[in-house]
């Protein structure tokens, strides 16, 4: 009995080390800084849908919007369309840190 609580504490610690050896793995500032921007879309989108907002209003709006890399105006259409197609009425702030915390997650598992 005491050898298999041995095991499993072990087993409990090895298993904890190798999440922590995961997360420590850095981010490229070009991967932060796609997660960073996507949540903020994500929230800005958030946003305009509780207010009432139309989709297509909300579409309309961020085509009058500069952006920086060729890339961004797709991504932030489908990440528009995306918040407005979901249920959630979660605060704004709260989408961000999800979709942040989501993206790095994602970034590092494809590593």
């Amino acid at each position: 009995m005491e050898l298999r609580r041995v095991l499993i504490t072990m087993m409990s610690f090895g298993l904890a080390s190798m999440a922590l050896v995961a997360q420590a793995r850095e981010l490229v500032p070009n991967d932060r800084y796609m997660c960073s921007w996507g949540a903020g879309t994500a929230a800005k989108a958030q946003e305009l849908k509780l207010s009432g907002v139309s989709l297509y209003a909300a579409r309309q709006k961020l085509q009058t919007y500069k952006f920086s890399k060729p890339w961004m105006r797709m991504m932030a259409m489908g990440i528009t369309e995306q918040t407005y197609d979901s249920p959630s009425r979660l605060q704004p702030a709260t989408i961000r840190q999800g979709f942040y915390d989501d993206c790095v997650r994602y970034k590092l598992a494809r590593r």
